[in-house]
């Protein structure tokens, strides 16, 4: 795949950007929402059954963080291609970016890429995204504007065989500011099992969005997992969003009197 662009000009946008110019604080991210694959990569090899799960996309998520933007009138940034192609919350230099294999399941079309094949799918998707996500970020800063950043994903029940009864996890790496706030409030629920840094954690060598984008600029942020068989269906996605929108309203109001 090194003698053209990756990306027909029919196909879509590497990006989607709901309300660029929302008046909300809160500015959404959804690395993992879009399970596109480009027609030059024939579906990677992997079969249509496969490309329903986890390991192309976060089943759910992209419905969430639209809900949540309508609700706070908020900007949010989200990719439109299989993290299989590549993931959007990785560096791209790292075997994570574009996996051989995915949990149990291989990637044939992930096989021996060259570096001229990881370029092609870096600049056709990643650094669109990111610079996207980077322009509005600075567009804010200009402005004077006060930026909290979420970043939204998924996660499943059972990995590798390994239970979570969690159903949400909040997650951080150096700044814990939001995220204390959010755990308070989510253990508050009372119906709710939540991770602290789980099931996952953030850092600078499994991360890309919040280490890139929230930390160096200074923004108060929170990387939100909810266990996608929650939110599988509209009526799921509707429940938790209603749910986060209220959730987070409340973060952001204990942030900033905290903030004084």
């Amino acid at each position: 795949m090194t003698d053209a662009i990756l990306l027909a000009a029919d196909e879509p946008d590497p990006v989607c950007v709901l309300r660029a110019d929302g008046t909300s604080d809160l500015f959404f991210t959804a690395d993992h929402a879009g399970r596109q694959i480009p027609r030059r990569l024939d579906r990677l090899g992997v079969p249509e059954s496969e490309l329903m799960r986890h390991i192309a996309w976060d089943i759910g998520m992209r419905g969430v963080t639209e809900r949540l933007s309508a609700a706070f009138d908020a900007t949010a940034v989200i990719q439109t291609y299989s993290r299989l192609v590549i993931d959007c919350n990785r560096d791209p230099g790292v075997p994570s970016a574009m996996p051989e294999i995915s949990e149990h399941t291989p990637i044939p079309g992930n096989v021996g890429l060259t570096d001229a094949d990881k370029a092609a799918r870096v600049a056709a998707i990643f650094t669109p995204y990111h610079e996207r996500i980077a322009g509005l970020l600075d567009a804010r800063a200009a402005a004077g504007r006060r930026t909290v950043y979420i970043a939204m994903h998924s996660f499943t029940p059972t990995f590798k065989g390994e239970s979570r009864a969690m159903e949400i996890g909040v997650l951080y790496n150096r700044d814990a500011r939001l995220a204390s706030i959010l755990l308070d409030l989510l253990r508050a629920e009372g119906d709710l099992t939540v991770g602290d840094n789980a099931p996952y954690a953030v850092s600078d060598l499994t991360d890309y969005g919040v280490p890139r984008h929230a930390e160096p600029r200074g923004l108060a942020y929170v990387e939100i997992e909810i266990r996608q068989d929650l939110i599988a269906d509209a009526t799921g996605e509707a429940a938790w969003a209603q749910r986060m929108a209220r959730l987070l309203a409340a973060a952001d109001a204990r942030l900033k009197a905290a903030s004084g």
